[in-house]
């Protein structure tokens, strides 16, 4: 018996590398995931034209997920940190995916998806994830909260998170003092935040040597492809412009009805009056 669909594509496009896989209903992969390396300059066309050629690597699919470094509104790109925000800038990176590839897309902040992968669905929980600069996205009961890009935040001596903790400063300062950054900065974020549960994700989360209190884990990076699944979930449609125009089109059909209707009895009121 074959595993039911609806398959979902689901994208996860870092700063340094671009991975896919195709998921199933229930969000497990019917593939393993394949990769390939960010390109720089990471203009738009290019960087969808390498997501196209993953594709062609992966069994059929029926949607696309998307989790994305950088702002996200209605499937439009506001800010790109590490890839350009320029190029990016006002770029409608879903309806663009969507017509190359013939199926509805969905575009997330990456560590959003990263989360939906990830949390418990119970009180506020954050995810943070490290890898060329510092994802960060926070949950209520399971529902992601207005997005903040708390990379762009001062954290110390006029530093960015981004600054702070990302690849650049471990491969320039090493691990050890990287670890010391790390530390510091989870500090600064339990104390603003108030967390019941904190994730760390990204490739450099392994990277963590100091012991971790017990309400912070370290969850696989794969998790940024998984979540890809929730995306299509109903509970989040409220999330995306798309499912509000197909929730709307119905009304609008029923409105457009409703007023042929009234039409029509004027003229019958108007004829019989003649």
């Amino acid at each position: 018996m074959g595993v039911a669909g609806p398959f979902t594509l689901s994208f996860d496009i870092g700063g340094s590398h671009l991975k896919a896989s195709v998921l199933t209903a229930k969000g497990k992969l019917a593939a393993e995931p394949v990769n390939v390396e960010t390109p720089h300059p990471s203009k738009p066309e290019k960087v969808m034209t390498l997501l196209q050629g993953l594709a062609r690597e992966l069994p059929g699919f029926d949607r696309i997920s998307v989790g994305f470094p950088g702002v996200v509104r209605d499937g439009v790109i506001i800010t790109a940190p590490h890839l350009g925000t320029e190029d990016w800038h006002g770029f409608p990176l879903a309806a663009a995916l969507a017509k190359r590839f013939g199926k509805p897309a969905r575009v997330l902040n990456d560590a959003e998806v990263q989360g939906f992968g990830v949390i418990a669905g119970q009180g506020l929980e954050l995810v943070l994830t490290l890898g060329t600069g510092l994802g960060s996205a926070l949950f209520w009961h399971g529902r992601p909260t207005p997005h903040l890009e708390l990379s762009q935040h001062p954290i110390h001596g006029g530093k960015t998170y981004d600054d702070y903790l990302g690849d650049a400063v471990l491969r320039a300062k090493g691990k050890k003092k990287w670890n010391r950054h790390v530390a510091f900065a989870l500090d600064v974020v339990r104390r603003v935040v108030n967390f019941d549960r904190l994730y760390l994700g990204g490739g450099n989360a392994t990277k963590i040597d100091f012991r971790l209190p017990g309400d912070v884990g370290i969850v696989a990076n794969l998790a940024g492809i998984t979540g890809g699944v929730a995306l299509w979930d109903p509970a989040n449609d409220e999330l995306f412009s798309d499912a509000a125009a197909r929730r709307a089109r119905p009304a609008k059909r029923a409105a457009r009805r409703v007023k042929g209707r009234a039409r029509a009895a004027r003229r019958r009121r108007s004829a019989a009056a003649s």
